[in-house]
């Protein structure tokens, strides 16, 4: 039986070596070069000393941060909400439907509704507001993200509150607790699993948006994502752009430090 079980685990091990644990060895590797190929320690000390580069890492986490926090205002009353209904599995499939849908088509769609022309300035219009300047602003930067990145805050919530016991919140009530008090108590402090996962979810992947910024926030919103597209892409230094990137792995490693179930005493926390 254990052999049967190493056998089957032999397609996993191949795909964490060359999809995961290989790029990040070669961006490790590529960060230690400088344009002409010589082995250098200058793109971290570049970075680490540049104005521009800070302001970037303070933007991206900024930016980051509020979507994620946005995501979460929206998405815990939802997850709650849903898990409270009857048909919840197919409101579940509702909320999950716009993953289905590429990042591109979604991106090009909300340009339609935010442009000056778009429906949502035509009802501003419509109420006596008038047109308003929505694209290209920080504000439809961060609704977008956040829209596009909801679900899979929602999801992982959702299960977590799935997996509380009724019982415990039978037992809340019959001690005397009202709802606030056994949702403060209980309920939200069991589902603090799901919290830290969708955060995870979210925070991690907004460090590095660059389509949106463009397509989107155009270019007024900069983050590290738009600088590795620009050394890969546009300057074609391959180096600073490694080292960006694994700026981002060590954030990535420290928000899931962060955000990790602590264990102590062998239980977990």
């Amino acid at each position: 039986m254990k052999n049967m079980r190493r056998l089957y685990s032999i397609p996993y091990y191949f795909w964490l070596l060359f999809f995961v644990i290989a790029p990040v060895i070669l961006i490790v590797y590529q960060s230690f070069f400088d344009m002409n190929g010589q082995f250098t320690l200058s793109n971290y000390h570049t970075y680490l000393t540049s104005k521009t580069y800070l302001m970037m890492t303070v933007n991206s986490v900024l930016f980051a941060s509020l979507i994620t926090l946005m995501t979460l205002l929206i998405s815990y009353p939802t997850a709650y909400f849903l898990s409270k209904l009857k048909h919840r599995q197919l409101l579940l499939l509702l909320v999950v439907l716009p993953t289905w849908i590429n990042l591109l088509l979604k991106a090009y769609a909300f340009i339609g509704i935010f442009s000056a022309n778009g429906s949502v300035n035509d009802f501003l219009s419509f109420i006596g507001i008038g047109q308003k300047q929505l694209l290209f602003t920080d504000f439809s930067f961060m609704f977008v993200a956040a829209y596009i990145e909801l679900p899979f805050m929602i999801m992982p919530i959702f299960n977590a509150l799935e997996e509380i016991n009724p019982s415990l919140i039978s037992a809340s009530r019959d001690l005397g607790a009202n709802n606030f008090d056994t949702f403060r108590r209980v309920i939200f402090p069991l589902s603090m699993n799901g919290v830290k996962s969708g955060v995870q979810a979210v925070f991690i992947p907004s460090l590095s948006l660059f389509m949106l910024t463009r397509l989107i926030g155009g270019n007024r919103v900069i983050t590290l994502g738009t600088a590795i597209e620009e050394h890969f892409l546009v300057t074609q230094n391959w180096g600073m752009g490694s080292t960006i990137g694994v700026i981002l792995i060590v954030a990535m490693f420290i928000v899931m430090m962060l955000t990790g179930e602590r264990r102590k005493g062998g239980r977990v926390k």
